[in-house]
């Protein structure tokens, strides 16, 4: 686990789990997932699932947090930031998130010769079929 609290945030045996289970995590994870992890961790653990969302609620008010709900899915997901973002390719058939080695924005300048607006972040969802679903398809025909 990261050995630092974010500033700023009341500190709770809750709290803390959540940004155990989330700053351990190698890609997005869905409130009940966070929820499966904590008690798969600890069984006798007994938070309500709307504590977590609590929790969540106020990372992601704090910026250490990302939610994303994907294309065909009306599950949220939540991400911590671990100081740089990530985009995802997600299988169309199985919603498995693949990530992108590098952000395809990275080296472009984007055109803000408009004063009126300031960039301040971006995302990127790139949908397809991963290999598995891809092998899977072809063996059905």
């Amino acid at each position: 686990m990261e050995n630092f609290w974010p500033e700023g945030i009341k500190k709770t045996k809750q709290r803390e789990d959540v940004f155990r289970v989330l700053t351990q995590a190698e890609r997005p994870l869905s409130a009940i997932e966070i929820y499966n992890c904590i008690q798969k961790e600890n069984e006798e653990t007994k938070y309500a699932i709307s504590t977590i969302y609590r929790a969540l609620s106020v990372f992601e008010e704090k910026g250490l947090i990302e939610k994303s709900t994907l294309m065909g899915d009306d599950t949220a997901v939540y991400e911590w930031q671990h100081g740089k973002h990530k985009h995802y390719a997600i299988c169309l058939k199985c919603h498995k998130l693949v990530p992108l080695a590098k952000c395809p924005f990275e080296h472009i300048q984007l055109d803000t010769s408009d004063e009126n607006f300031t960039v301040t972040s971006h995302k990127l969802e790139i949908y397809g079929y991963c290999n598995k679903c891809k092998k899977d398809e072809k063996t059905k025909v």
